[in-house]
């Protein structure tokens, strides 16, 4: 049977706003640190703080009209462009830090990516062609010269449009506040927390308007309109009570989870399990925010994550009994709806309890469009643990060349079920248009899968978000030992792997594979693009490749990411650009400072093209080798090609 592990292609309109509310986190939630930091000097030495300093209060204006904004810059540019884009993303967020007289969060949340956005193109135009010895003066002055016109444009253009934006915001949550309507906004806010869109709202609107509120008022209820604790825990403790089955069981562990830990994500499965509990989260949040407005209580910082831990210890000094009061009445409205629908509701016949929570939690992690780090709290090992009709005998790693990153994968997950004891389960590699159905277990790139599926419907599916190091394997040991084990003495047809091109090799490869003309221990690009580049190159220059070949990695590239793990990434071709290949040959380049990959830090770039599995050897060795940290700060510190070659099982063609 498949077994769905991620969501259908990212399209909606739904997902969209996923991606830009995980985007507006990611630049918020690593400075959150700072934000605490200027909510303790703020709680402390401002006039109305524990302990008045007039000297020491000299702190809060500048944190937070400079240092937090300029963070948010650095952050949003760094996440677009590595430490170049966070460089002229903070110069640039200085022009809406002058330009206007409020913390420029939100035009600091514009600028940062905007401007290294920009200088990511701009390099992109240039690169190659600047002679040699004038590439840090030309670094150097582009960046400059990009910073100071964008700081400009900030000044002039964004810090005003943000400014009468963020006035409007304010105006309409006072007017809110003013007629009693604030709470209505869990009517919103509850549904868009179980659909994965809280980023947008919490991050791109309410952190922003309440950290300038808590700069004039020393404290803002908007840092709790989402991360209030209390209706999620509310629901987890009705189903403690009355529910059945697993629901009931995992209901304490997931209450802990989230009201200590934070993890709001761990209740998401038991509504949409029932889906009219969201009536229920609702009450709760209406009743707490609510609470709020009756007590004026509010919190000096963003509350992240939102345990209740992180509640307190952002909670303004005049407003500990409001909030812990809010947080109780939340709980208990909340525990009341549930209780009601859960008493008056039963299971679909022929489903159990189980079966609801492990469906809804793989609807959870659809709309999430990834794999949840709770979810195995809830439903045990994870979707991989699907009772499989025999043993298992075929497991097929799928990407879209089969050459590059599946190979590595099938490799790394090969020796885990060898050390496992299962050395009889064929463990191969392949294009996903040659797939056929008859594998056990289909493994991709999260962004495969659903082309994967067509072609093997009755194969047990799982998606990875990288093929090096995922946590998923384990899991999949896991499932070979229940179903080999278990049916060890029954007698398995299983069908035999289809003879395809990317099966393991019989033969030994081809000794100049890798040469030590194509390992670089210091290589030169500063970009993703720019190591694909260099990679490419290297092949280019040995003859194995035509230069068609460099734009298919590109294009590859694009479509679904070459990250290992583990510092590693292998760009290659697409799947039709094997015409361009003339014979098999691997590219080492390794980058000591580090690349920027799509988010993820590089330090070794391994270029491949492939024919007829001559290469996988190669790959087999370096999978070996990425897999073991010793061999990996090994390959760090090696100061001579010789060493990289002897670390890879080679000698020095």
């Amino acid at each position: 049977m498949a077994t769905e592990t991620v969501a259908k292609p990212r399209t909606s309109l739904r997902v969209g706003v996923q991606k830009f509310g995980t985007f507006l986190s990611g630049m918020i939630m690593p400075n959150i640190g700072a934000f605490i930091a200027w909510g303790i000097v703020t709680a402390f030495f401002i006039p109305a703080g524990f302990t008045p300093n007039e000297e020491l209060a000299k702190l809060v204006g500048p944190m937070i009209t400079f240092l937090l904004p300029l963070l948010i810059g650095y952050t949003g540019g760094r996440m677009v462009h590595g430490v170049r884009g966070g460089v002229v993303g903070a110069a640039a967020t200085m022009g809406v830090i002058v330009g206007t007289d409020i913390p420029m969060f939100i035009g600091a949340m514009i600028m940062g990516p905007l401007t290294a956005w920009i200088m990511k193109k701009l390099d992109k135009v240039w690169e190659g062609r600047v002679k040699p010895g004038f590439e840090m003066l030309i670094d150097n002055f582009t960046a400059g010269i990009v910073a100071a016109l964008m700081a400009i444009f900030g000044m002039l253009v964004i810090g005003p449009v943000v400014k009468t934006f963020s006035n409007g915001a304010s105006a309409v949550v006072e007017w809110l506040v003013t007629n009693g309507l604030l709470p209505f906004t869990s009517i919103f806010i509850e549904p868009a927390k179980v659909l994965f869109l809280n980023n947008a709202v919490n991050h791109g609107i309410l952190t922003p308007l309440g950290t300038e509120q808590a700069l004039q008022n020393g404290k803002s209820i908007l840092f709790l309109l989402e991360a209030n604790p209390g209706p999620g825990v509310g629901i987890l403790l009705a189903y403690m009570i009355f529910g059945k089955g697993l629901a009931k069981a995992s209901a304490p562990g997931a209450a802990l989870i989230q009201f200590v830990g934070g993890i709001h994500e761990i209740y998401f499965p038991f509504v949409l399990m029932k889906p009219i509990i969201i009536l229920a989260a609702i009450g709760g949040g209406m009743t707490g925010i609510f609470t709020l407005v009756l007590t004026g209580a509010g919190l000096r910082s963003p509350a992240a994550p939102g345990s209740i831990i992180a509640v307190f210890a952002a909670t303004a000094s005049d407003s500990y009994f409001g909030v812990a009061l809010s947080v109780l009445l939340a709980a208990t409205v909340s525990f009341l709806i549930a209780s009601v629908i859960l008493k008056s509701s039963k299971t679909p016949v022929g489903e159990t309890e189980e079966d609801s929570l492990s469906a809804a939690t793989s609807r959870m992690e659809a709309m999430k469009g990834k794999k949840s780090s709770v979810s195995s709290t809830l439903t045990g090992a994870g979707a991989t643990t699907a009772v499989m009709a025999g043993p298992i005998k075929n497991i097929v790693f799928a990407c879209d060349a089969g050459m590059g990153s599946s190979a590595m994968g099938a490799s790394v997950l090969r020796n885990k079920i060898k050390a496992a004891g299962f050395p009889d389960v064929k463990v191969t590699n392949s294009a996903i248009a040659n797939l056929s159905d008859t594998y056990d277990v289909v493994i991709t790139h999260q962004d495969l899968t659903e082309r994967a599926k067509p072609a093997t419907a009755s194969a047990v599916h799982v998606s990875v978000d990288n093929f090096m190091n995922s946590p998923r394997y384990d899991e999949i040991v896991e499932l070979v030992k229940s179903s080999n084990t278990e049916r060890s003495a029954a007698p398995a047809a299983a069908a035999a792997a289809p003879a395809t091109a990317e099966a393991a090799p019989e033969a030994a490869p081809p000794s100049d594979i890798l040469v030590a003309d194509s390992v670089i221990l210091n290589g030169t690009a500063t970009t993703r693009d720019g190591a694909i580049d260099e990679a490419g190159r290297l092949l280019l220059n040995r003859g194995a490749v035509d230069s068609g070949y460099i734009d298919a990695m590109h294009e590859r590239e694009e479509s679904v990411s070459t990250y290992m793990g583990s510092f590693l990434a292998i760009p290659h071709g697409t799947n039709a650009a094997k015409d361009h290949i003339m014979k098999s040959a691997v590219s080492v380049i390794r980058y000591p400072n580090g690349i920027d990959w799509n988010g993820k830090e590089v330090k070794f770039v391994v270029g491949v093209a492939g024919i007829n599995n001559e290469h996988l050897q190669i790959l087999s060795s370096i999978a070996k080798v990425f897999t073991n940290k010793a061999q990996v700060a090994q390959l760090e510190a090696a100061t001579t090609v010789d060493e990289v070659l002897e670390l890879f099982g080679k000698v020095n063609a």
